[in-house]
């Protein structure tokens, strides 16, 4: 609920999920948005069973591949629904809070779509032009930078195989040097005309930024969109992930190993991988992809990021264990379009080593759900489909696989995030 540019603040115990609001302090701000907890202070009856939900993560968190998570609903535009469940570092004792620091992985792909619009919007560049006017160190194959647009980087359109170079990044190449190399690979389609996921060059995004902005991209992010949000843990450095206050440590092996070094293969290409914050801001942030925020991303933004701009059938079949509910997939800018049941929602996935993160909302409805743990399992992916059938009131079906435990034992194709940013 929007109050005038400032919304009051999001503040929930790990362990409580029903009692009254309360703000929690800022420092870089006033308040934002409003936390309402239950129905007591809800505009409508809600649709999702928060307390089945909450028996039900409880239930997921049993399953050993699981270390720590946390997970936001929104509904009517309102949070009414934020725990952390499990622990910081398996074993610790430290518990996971709503406040706990995760990394988003792809999720960053939104950030930067949304920091691009908005400059288009303030006519400082054009999602039209040819990406290579403002992203010098990208040269595609047959000089096709100059061809290709801004919007063809940002849907992932440039004519280049999937996740061109990642591997290279991974093993600590310089991802300008490499943007600069990617002139030597052979083209699987004109630019604009098919979609192949990158991340290497989807950074290109934050050269843009900067040279746009003349301020670094973390800066820009952090003063345009973070800041303005009131999302106080937000952030796109390996550094500030350390500094936080409460952070989840990456596990690749379940709550039976131990973490893993944060690599920073993903961090120099923050525009595609790189930024960092809670699921209150990640709950923060979606409310603004809603709509909520109109002086911080205005509605004309909202729309050109998440018209879809490219059918991707892959995405569709990666998600087949889901096919009931998400029947076809696009792509806009930064961010995913599905057809939930005959209904638009729009989303995205994130996984790098040891952290795994979603997001998915119906923008017409403003409603949806945020989730982000600290394991490689992809388990939790089912969280999204069990919200959006109780806000749909569709027929229930153990997305979790609480009660069918062979189901949880089944290969799902998001093991391994083929196109969602990669591994580092």
């Amino acid at each position: 609920m929007l109050v005038g540019l400032g919304l009051l603040g999001l503040a929930l115990a790990a362990t409580l999920i029903f009692t009254r609001a309360a703000p929690i302090p800022r420092e870089d701000g006033p308040p934002r948005f409003e936390l309402v907890v239950g129905e007591a202070k809800a505009k409508r009856p809600s649709l999702v069973d928060y307390r089945r939900l909450d028996l039900r993560l409880q239930a997921l968190m049993e399953d050993p591949a699981m270390v720590g998570l946390a997970v936001a609903v929104v509904e009517d535009g309102e949070i009414r629904f934020a725990k952390g469940y499990g622990e910081t570092i398996a074993g610790s004792g430290d518990p996971v809070t709503t406040s706990t620091v995760f990394r988003w992985a792809s999720l960053s792909k939104g950030v930067a779509a949304d920091m691009v619009a908005l400059l288009a919007h303030e006519k400082r560049l054009s999602l039209m032009e040819p990406v290579g006017l403002h992203a010098v160190s990208l040269r595609l194959p047959g000089g096709s930078e100059r061809a290709a647009t801004v919007s063809d980087l940002l849907s992932h359109q440039l004519g280049l195989f999937a996740h061109a170079y990642d591997l290279k990044l991974e093993d600590g190449w310089d991802p300008r040097y490499l943007r600069g190399t990617l002139a030597t690979l052979d083209s699987i389609c004109p630019p604009g005309s098919c979609h192949a996921y990158q991340n290497v060059a989807y950074d290109a995004a934050s050269e843009i930024v900067e040279r746009v902005t003349g301020r670094s991209y973390g800066e820009a992010v952090r003063e345009r969109l973070f800041g303005p949000l009131g999302m106080r843990t937000a952030s796109v450095t390996r550094e500030d992930l350390f500094r936080a206050r409460s952070w989840a440590r990456p596990h690749v092996g379940g709550r039976n190993s131990r973490p893993v070094e944060v690599t920073d293969s993903y961090y120099r290409v923050p525009a595609a991988g790189g930024v960092n914050g809670s699921i209150e801001d990640l709950a923060f942030w979606m409310m603004a992809q809603m709509g909520q925020a109109q002086e911080v991303l205005p509605e004309p933004v909202i729309a050109a990021v998440q018209t879809p701009r490219v059918n991707t059938p892959r995405e569709t079949s990666r998600r087949r264990k889901y096919r009931e509910r998400t029947t076809s997939s696009a792509y806009g800018l930064g961010w995913r379009v599905l057809d939930y049941s005959g209904r638009n929602v729009i989303g995205h996935h994130g996984g790098v080593r040891g952290y795994r993160s979603m997001m998915m909302f119906d923008p017409e409805r403003r409603a949806g759900i945020v989730a982000l743990w600290n394991s490689a399992t992809s388990r939790p992916n089912g969280i999204e489909y069990e919200v959006m059938d109780m806000i749909y009131r569709l027929p229930f079906r153990d997305w979790l696989a609480i009660e069918d435990r062979s189901l949880a034992a089944q290969p799902v194709p998001e093991d391994v995030p083929a196109d969602e940013g990669g591994n580092g």
